[in-house]
């Protein structure tokens, strides 16, 4: 189909990306199990592998399954390209591939997912890279952190696990006047509740796994090129602007313009950091974006009715949802997260650290799982799991006290997951 604004979410959702199949006219996107491509000929080969003609090579780099999927992802979020990738944690390393050099930094958000700050703090160290975390609601912090060797800024729309928003609007005026892209990480929200690019986001990465998949079966990440960056502007961003030596002197920006981003992800991350996803991940998270809008609107429905249930019990010491009126970041909503504040927060229980645990295992139609934005309701203890590798102070900062749990709500019946919380506080407090 022809994609354009004439088209609304719910019908690019499912139809964006995907043709029959022209061998077979099978409706569904097949699943393209294979890891090469036969050529035409010898100078079809020769002008794929110098990036003078687009089509399929080997799967780790291409993939027709796949790039239904990149394609969809790319058109929901606004942007030129996408790629996509093993999950979302090698989303975040592609993203910053090309950027980054060693002695480099990237100025990051505090509240990030536990991994993310894992990932940013310690195994990036690695790579000669470094972060600095700063709250991003102090934009002078902001302005302060970014020096000659910041190449990058990165924050969450909708933050794991709390819930906070990102003023992306402020955000992305300091990274445009400082010449840097702005990556923001899209899972919590997804492009039904939030387009960041909209908001000035340079590029948007997505853990699929979660909600854009929705069904808990497989693992993916993205990465959404919005194609407004201009990577020559300056020469900090050598690896889009000067010649590229494995191309013969191919300069990516110059060569494919607002494309540069997304051929450069593949032609280069892909083909040498092999974090490639497989065309049956591809598929499943194709079939889950097909509900994504109808899923979102329970999931936002669902938070709302039970964070405020949860805000006003006795036995709950605070609820960090966005979309509660008490809530410092209610006023961001309709300007970031117009149709809602997604199904995403963290809850204080009085207690402390030991009710978390009480709480957790006396739950039944919650799930005991490290994952978040599946169809089912979800919980963990953050302090004990997924942010255990980071001291007290580092843990508060990223929103999951020892005291707090987070929370995915999915969307069954509210009343069901109401009283199934009711009854889990009961022994968790008593």
């Amino acid at each position: 189909m022809s994609e354009g604004p004439t088209y609304g979410f719910d019908t690019l959702q499912i139809h964006a990306g995907a043709r029959p199949d022209p061998a077979t006219g099978a409706r569904q996107t097949p699943i393209y199990q294979t890891t090469g491509y036969v050529f035409r000929d010898a100078d079809h080969a020769a002008a794929l592998f110098n990036l003078q003609e687009v089509g399929y090579i080997y799967s780790r780099l291409t993939n027709p399954t796949i790039a239904v999927l990149q394609e969809r992802i790319a058109t929901l979020e606004g942007g030129v390209g996408a790629v996509c990738c093993s999950s979302g944690h090698a989303a975040q390393i592609m993203a910053l591939f090309p950027l980054m050099g060693p002695g480099k930094n990237v100025v990051a958000s505090t509240r990030l997912y536990g991994g993310t700050v894992t990932q940013f703090s310690q195994t990036i160290k690695r790579f000669g890279w470094s972060a600095k975390f700063v709250d991003f609601d102090d934009l002078d912090a902001v302005k302060e952190a970014i020096d000659d060797d910041t190449r990058a800024v990165f924050c969450e729309a909708i933050a794991n696990p709390g819930g906070y928003i990102t003023d992306l609007d402020a955000i992305s005026a300091i990274s445009d006047d400082a010449g840097l892209p702005l990556i923001v990480d899209n899972t919590s929200a997804t492009p039904y509740l939030c387009r960041p690019i909209e908001h000035g986001a340079t590029l948007v990465v997505h853990s699929t796994t979660k909600y854009l998949t929705g069904n808990g079966t497989v693992t993916g990440g993205a990465i959404v090129d919005s194609g407004r960056f201009d990577w020559s502007a300056s020469d900090k961003f050598p690896s889009l602007s000067a010649p590229e030596p494995a191309y013969h002197g191919l300069k990516f920006h110059e060569t494919f313009g607002p494309l540069a981003f997304t051929f450069h992800g593949i032609a280069i991350g892909l083909r040498d950091l092999g974090m490639t996803m497989n065309p049956q991940a591809a598929h499943y998270t194709l079939m889950g974006i097909e509900t994504l809008s109808l899923r979102m609107q329970r999931h936002v429905e669902n938070a709302e009715k039970i964070a405020k249930w949860l805000e006003g019990d006795e036995r709950v010491d605070y609820v960090t949802y966005a979309g509660l009126e008490s809530s410092p970041y209610h006023d961001r909503v309709a300007r970031i997260c117009p149709k809602g504040a997604g199904g995403l927060f963290t809850v204080a229980i009085k207690g402390g650290y030991d009710a978390c645990v009480k709480l957790v295992n006396s739950l039944e139609i919650f799930s005991h799982v490290a994952n978040l934005g599946d169809t089912r309701s979800l919980i963990i203890h953050s302090a004990s799991t997924t942010h255990r590798q980071l001291s007290e102070d580092q843990q508060r900062a990223a929103g999951a006290a020892p005291e707090v749990v987070r929370i995915s709500i999915g969307i069954e019946d509210a009343d069901d997951l109401i009283a199934d919380l009711d009854q889990a506080l009961t022994k968790a407090t008593a």
